[in-house]
Parts: structure tokens; sequence; C-alpha cells
């Protein structure tokens, strides 16, 4: 079957190239590449990653992991999630240090749960003294199961 399927493709690429003349092109290389990195576009003049949700769901989630965030230390989460959340959970950590009675109100206003305001705002000062910013850090897992979406961990430092 393999001599067969040989003859036949002599037999079809002389029908193509004069006999007289030799290929004078470069050899082509068959190497194959396993490339590791993803092929990422540069976003450039957009302002935010839209989560695939409307502008009050969006802000309803972000707000809903904020405060989980700051609750529990450590979620799970999608890794693009995960990166537009550090943004808000280091401004609650900022505001948190301030202390001051608007830095209180404007976290009462983001935030979902009046309790862990004034507990953020009795820890922070002293918990994050020392750093000027970079209060979270996003520790990326494994894929999801059921529709691989790349997960992360976002935790406070």
């Amino acid at each position: 079957m393999r001599v067969l399927a040989f003859l036949l493709l002599l037999v079809g690429a002389s029908a193509f190239v004069n006999s007289g003349t030799p290929f004078l092109g470069r050899p082509v290389n068959t190497v194959e590449r396993q490339s590791t990195s993803s092929l990422n576009m540069i976003s450039h003049r957009k302002g935010f990653k839209k989560l695939g949700k409307p502008a009050d769901q969006r802000k309803a989630l972000l707000r809903a992991l904020t405060t989980e965030v700051i609750r529990h230390g450590r979620i799970k989460t999608t890794l693009v999630r995960a990166r537009a959340v550090r943004k808000h959970v280091d401004h609650m950590i900022e505001l948190g240090k301030r202390g001051d009675l608007h830095a209180r109100r404007q976290a009462l206003s983001w935030m979902y749960d009046k309790d862990l305001v004034h507990s953020l705002f009795e820890a922070a000062p002293d918990r994050y003294s020392d750093r000027q910013g970079g209060y979270c850090r996003v520790l990326r897992t494994v894929a999801r199961q059921g529709d691989n979406a790349k997960m992360a961990i976002i935790e406070l430092v």
C-alpha cells in the first residue's frame, strides 16, 4: 500500500514540475515546535475587564468578591476575576489604613458587611503599617474541571 501511494505521489508530482529544471527553492523544515505560551493581545485603551457581564452585575460581583476576600483572607475564583478584584481589595485596605471618617464611609459604600468594615479599620493599620501596597497575592492553580477555565487563589498577604 505504501509503495502504491509513493508511486502515485511521484506520478502526480511529475505533472507539475519541468523535467529539465531542478528545484531551487528553500527546503522545508519539518520540525514541529511546541509553544508553551498562549498568544495574548495587548488591549490598548481598554479601561478594565468586563467579565462578560453588564455594568450592574459586574459591580455587584466585584463588591461581593471584595467582601469575601477580606472576610476569609483567601478565596478561589477564576484568574480574570481574581486580577480584577485585586485592585478593589487593595483600595479597601488603603482606606482602612487611612482610618478617617471619609475613608470609613467610602468603605461602607463598597463592602456589604458593616461589621467587617469596622474590623478591617481596626486591624489594617497594625497589620499593613510597613507595606506601601500589594496587599493581595494571586496564585494560579489548575484549570477548572468542567469548562477548563483558568483558576486562581487570591489571598491577603
